[in-house]
């Protein structure tokens, strides 16, 4: 068997998707790790849903109309695409082709569904699940997003529920408890760096 010696520490870019229930902690995970400044591109997802006061537009999401996403889809800009608790939300190709394009691993947002479209068609992709501590402290964290309790949050935990059960399609598991959001971080560096340790590298084709 022949080895590149040159090319050990010139791996190819990987692609990330970060996973778990509503409420677990993704969005504050990928905005630590541009905190910290993280050597990873996050692809902004679009969504049709409403922003919130917190948010800024093509920093957290892409926030676009309906027609505007439909005009996505009918493009084939997007990589995978669903409606989730009555809002769109998509992946666009063009952020993740460049970011490879270019040698930069890559990290994607997305809920279990999504992660499972993504695999199938990328099969290299690297998926990741924050796991909440309990859906009693998921259900807090949801209660303080959202408001009161209701028909809304309740289907919320339903679907957390369900998108536990789905562990097993998973590469790694790693758990969202609070205020650990830098121990989120390296746990993901350290997955990156088994990664790119892999004498089969993973090479991830758009």
């Amino acid at each position: 068997m022949s080895f590149d010696f040159a090319g050990i520490d010139n791996r190819p870019p990987l692609l990330i998707v970060l996973s778990g229930p509503s409420g677990v902690g993704k969005d504050a995970t990928v905005n630590k790790m541009r905190q910290l400044k993280v050597p990873i591109h996050v692809v902004v997802t679009a969504t049709t849903r409403t922003k919130r006061p917190d948010e800024k537009h093509a920093r957290d999401y892409h926030f676009i109309s309906k027609d505007e996403f439909q005009q996505m889809i009918s493009n084939g800009q997007l990589l995978e695409w669903a409606k989730v608790y009555d809002n769109y939300y998509g992946i666009p190709k063009n952020e993740i082709k460049g970011a490879l394009e270019t040698g930069t691993d890559v990290i994607i947002k997305a809920d279990v569904q999504g992660s499972a479209t993504i695999k199938k068609i990328l099969p290299e992709a690297i998926l990741v699940f924050l796991m909440p501590p309990s859906l009693d402290e998921l259900s807090e964290r949801l209660l303080r997003r959202h408001g009161n309790y209701s028909s809304d949050l309740e289907l919320r935990l339903k679907t957390a529920e369900h998108e536990i059960n789905h562990l097993d399609m998973f590469d790694y598991v790693i758990s969202s408890t609070k205020d650990n959001l830098d121990l989120i971080v390296s746990k993901i560096q350290a997955v990156i760096t088994a990664e790119k340790c892999r004498v089969n590298p993973r090479i991830v084709k758009l």
